[in-house]
Order: C-alpha cells, then structure tokens, then sequence
C-alpha cells in the first residue's frame, strides 16, 4: 500500500525469511562464513541458537542457497516434530529414494548405501534442522546414531541444528550427553544493538529499492529498540507498521506517534534497559509505599490502645 509513496519496488520488511534482505551486521555474515567452513572443511555437529524471531530461519536459508556454490547436497527439515521413522522417511525423499511403505532397517540400510556412494564422489551430505528445539528426544538420538555412520575416519553425514535457547536445555538432560559431546561447532545469534538497528532499517529500505534520507531518525530508533529487544522479526512488523502508518498520515518521515501506533498495533510493549529500569523503581517505590502504609496503621493502633 504505501510503496509508490516512499519509492519502493517491494516490501521491506516482510517477516518471510528472502535471501535478498539477509543483513550482514551483527555477526550474521561471520556466522554464515563459519558455517559453510565447517561444513565444507571440517566434521561434527553444529548448533545455531537465538532467540524466536533473532533471525535463524533466513540464515539456514542462506545458507542453503551458499552450499550450492559447494559439492554439499543439503537435506533441509523444516517440522522437527517427526517420530525416529518418520525422520529416516524425511531424510530418504529429501536425498531422492521413494522407499514409502519400506520397513526401518531397510529404509537405513538403503540410506547408508547412498550416503557411502556419494561419499566415494566427493559429495557431502549435510542435513539442516530448523526449530531442533522442538525435535522430540528419540528423534534427536536417532541423528546422533546417524552421525555416526562413516566409512573409516570419515563421516558420511553433518547435522546442523537451528533452535532457541531451549535446545541447550534439552542438551544438558542427562540421556542427551552423547549428542551434546559430538557439537564442535556452537553459535549463538544475538539481539541488534540500537547502532545496528538504524544500520539494519535503512538496509532493508534500501534493498527494497528506497533512495531517500533515512526515515527512521535516531529517536524513532531508540523507540523501536525498547519495543522490539533487538529482535529481527520485531524490528521488521514495527516498521512495516510504522511506514504504514506515515503513508495515512501523507508524510516520509517516521514520527513517535506513527512508532507509538504500531507499538499498540502489534500488542509490544518495551522491555528495554529504560523501561525494565522504570518498572523496577515503580516496584520499589510501591513497596515503600506499602510500607509506610504498614507502619502508620501500626502506629494508630499503638496509640489507640494506650
């Protein structure tokens, strides 16, 4: 709706994760580099961690675009919520086998083979898992027993896991040590700063065709910043809402109120350190209140009594 009023060619803040607004900053180029070097060049098991909305999808699908660039055959599970069978039926069609209908042990059996066959190309295989938090325990202990497929000293498949923060929880359970012991490789993807996010807001404008001055000045930042925590998914409904709300007001530049109507929009409130700051002296200040309360009633009934 508003995209001829600010000169764009496309929408620049769609939550879809697309390869053509992946933003570098904020360590996401580093972690993307990492990755395909440890996936090309080295052995174990990855694990990506963030937040929900800190970006974890778009860069598996990143990442799945740059291993094209490399003899690596990516097998990308987007449910995690799969049974131990429905995983090796998962694995099975996204390497190309149609073994419906085949039992378990032939359908791993028949997996193995390939996995030796295009190891003897010179073909990695590597299988991408997005939500792990989510992947029941027996399914993860299924992709370790996986991992340990080789030939020699050489593994025949990677595993790569992308989850919040929880996945670390599950991995600290005691049954889940042999899984945790085989991670080489941990990334965390951390929340934009307030400086990052005015360098990501007017990244995304850009890469959707806009040619102007900045819209979103320093203070509209900081006000996206309280709201959203640093987070991408935040970050981009905040501001496609805020734009929306300057195209009604016939105006190019992101004022509070336009902010301040898509915080109320989106149902945010800010948790930044501002505001986690002000609602702790509000609670001390309530607290000194009460207590005051407390000793004045004390004090009446004292001297009610005498």
């Amino acid at each position: 709706m508003y995209l001829d009023h600010f000169g764009l060619k496309e929408a620049p803040f769609r939550i879809t994760p697309v390869t053509n607004f992946f933003f570098p900053g904020a360590n996401r180029a580093e972690i993307l580099d990492a990755l395909i070097y440890a996936i090309v060049e080295g052995e174990g098991i990855i694990k990506v961690t963030g937040e929900v909305g800190s970006g974890k999808t778009m860069l598996c699908r990143m990442l799945l675009e740059k291993l094209q660039q490399h003899k690596v055959e990516a097998v990308y599970l987007a449910n995690p919520s799969l049974s131990r069978d429905e995983l090796l039926h998962a694995l099975a069609d996204g390497l190309g086998l149609n073994l419906d209908g085949q039992r378990v042990n032939v359908i791993m059996q028949t997996l193995q083979n390939l996995l030796e066959e295009k190891s003897n190309q010179g073909t990695r295989v590597v299988v991408l898992v997005d939500e792990a938090h989510a992947m029941p325990l027996d399914t993860l202990e299924e992709l370790r027993l996986l991992y340990n497929l080789q030939i020699g000293d050489h593994k025949l498949i990677q595993i790569v896991l992308f989850g919040q923060p929880e996945l670390n929880d599950k991995l600290n359970q005691p049954n889940m040590r042999q899984l945790k012991d085989r991670i080489v490789h941990h990334f965390s993807m951390l929340p934009l700063s307030k400086n990052i996010i005015e360098s990501y807001l007017l990244f995304r404008m850009r890469a959707a065709g806009y040619r102007g001055p900045n819209v979103f000045s320093p203070a509209m930042v900081n006000l996206i910043n309280d709201a959203s925590d640093g987070l991408m998914r935040r970050v981009n409904v905040l501001a496609d809402k805020s734009l929306l709300a300057a195209f009604i007001d016939n105006t190019h530049l992101i004022e509070k109120k336009h902010i301040q109507a898509a915080i109320r929009d989106s149902e945010l409130a800010p948790h930044g350190l501002k505001f986690k700051l002000l609602a702790k002296k509000a609670l001390l200040l309530s607290g000194i209140a009460l207590l005051v309360s407390i000793l004045l009633g004390v004090s009446w009934l004292l001297l009610e009594h005498f």
